[in-house]
């Protein structure tokens, strides 16, 4: 492919990560207004939220392997396909039972369809340079669509039905299922790579009684829910980690995490993406339910996150190999400690909004470069089982601080706090998670590297 050709082919891949980053916050500020329309109580919110970035962490992993064995640029499609259909049933889904269905099946394209994009990437890109660019671009439309997201759904429901948040992806899948089979490269299936779709279904299960666990922690009257969603974490992981052990082509090799080259990167897209996701979704609530600003208002409001951590994305991956790993990741989570503190201290608008400014250029500075320490350290043949565990990375994150943040919030308010005290004690929170992510990176990133490794 020629140069053109390549970076060509690349915005098609970024288009429907867009799309994918994008649904999985443009329900943050459309959640007051979903609860509205459907009469749903708040834990059913925090499910139609969740029920979309749970799948697709419990599947990821799988379809990453079943691409490596059919094929990237035919997961690729198949994944927008189901996006759209999922798309239009969520925009007109009748009930909460309904959507949270729905937003399940749209976990399952992005699922299907989001370890090819970085698998694409790194086929379409030999050079290690520019493919490191293509990553931190990659990653900066990411964090761009996640940060995007309340913006997007707050603009829909200014003028249309609160269904427009899930219908506007039909048309960008169309566009990105044509230009797909217009420019991308030829399907390389690999027949004699094996596929497990029990191994997901154990993966599903654990991350499933994780979050009901996480959700049910501060409710200790319903304690025989909570024991059952800790047996079905524990079940769940148990049998997961006996089967790989037994495959003789597991979705997951332990000894992966040897490297702590790896392991940093895996830190740091779970720890990035929970510190930016879990001040996304506090912000735009407050904003609307307690500072009482429309939608649109509090989704700009968020919006300067992404504003600080496009660049910082995209510089991160491009001088990478003069800076390192260390200062970017490490230093990464230490400023977003101080973002959060300066959003619980800053005591008014401008204060905040600093904050948020500072949380997004320092979340940006550490996703951009996790993808590459995840990516570049892997094995080539192990390219599908390393996306799968990036975008795993990814999505655990944004599961986890959903569940913990919507958690802690409604504790704080059943026991009679002030919900502004309340939204500053989960970022605190989020601060001293940042502060913890950041201590354990700098020992993993220590020697400070500039490359993803030698396999990349």
């Amino acid at each position: 492919m020629t140069k053109g050709q390549r970076w060509g082919f690349f915005a098609v891949v970024s288009l429907g990560l867009l799309m994918i980053s994008l649904d999985n916050s443009i329900l943050y500020t459309a959640l007051p207004a979903l609860e509205r329309s459907y009469n749903a109580t708040p834990e059913q919110g925090l499910w139609i939220i969740n029920a979309y970035p749970l799948v697709l962490s419990g599947l990821l992993l799988g379809t990453g392997a079943l691409g490596d064995r059919v094929g990237h640029r035919l997961m690729f499609i198949v994944g927008l396909g189901v996006f759209g259909l999922a798309s239009l049933g969520a925009a007109f889904a009748p009930g909460p039972l309904e959507l949270v269905i729905a937003r399940g099946l749209l976990g399952v394209g992005a699922a299907v369809m989001m370890p090819a994009t970085l698998a694409l990437i790194r086929m379409t890109f030999p050079d290690e340079r520019e493919r490191n660019t293509a990553i931190g671009i990659w990653g900066s439309v990411a964090v761009a669509g996640g940060a995007l997201g309340p913006v997007v759904g707050g603009a829909l429901l200014e003028r249309f039905w609160v269904g427009s948040v899930f219908l506007i992806n039909v048309p960008i899948v169309a566009l990105a299922l044509v230009l797909t089979v217009a420019l991308a490269p030829e399907n390389l299936p690999n027949p004699d790579k094996e596929w497990d779709v029990v191994s997901s279904l154990y993966a599903l299960l654990a991350l499933s009684g994780l979050t009901m666990l996480i959700k049910q922690a501060a409710n200790t009257q319903r304690l025989v829910l909570l024991v059952a969603s800790a047996a079905a974490a524990v079940l769940g992981g148990w049998l997961f980690v006996r089967r790989q052990r037994r495959l003789a082509d597991p979705l997951l090799t332990f000894d992966i995490f040897r490297s702590r080259l790896f392991t940093g990167g895996v830190l740091a897209a779970v720890g990035g993406m929970a510190v930016l996701a879990g001040a996304e979704l506090m912000t735009t609530q407050k904003l609307q339910l307690v500072d009482e600003l429309t939608p649109l208002t509090a989704g700009a409001t968020v919006a300067v996150m992404a504003a600080a951590a496009i660049p910082a994305s995209t510089l991160g991956g491009a001088y990478l190999h003069k800076v390192g790993f260390l200062p970017l990741i490490a230093g990464g989570f230490a400023g977003a400690a101080v973002g959060a503190g300066v959003v619980v201290a800053g005591g008014t608008s401008i204060g905040m909004v600093f904050g948020l400014v500072l949380l997004g250029l320092s979340t940006g500075s550490v996703m951009s470069v996790s993808s590459i320490a995840i990516i570049g350290s892997a094995p080539m043949h192990r390219s599908g089982m390393a996306a799968g565990v990036e975008e795993v990375s990814y999505e655990l994150g944004t599961l986890l601080t959903v569940a913990l943040t919507g958690s802690l919030l409604q504790a704080g308010l059943d026991r009679g706090v002030e919900y502004t005290d309340a939204y500053h004690g989960v970022m605190a929170v989020l601060g001293a998670a940042a502060a913890v992510f950041g201590a354990a990176t700098w020992w993993c990133f220590r020697d400070n590297p500039k490359s993803g490794g030698t396999h990349a």
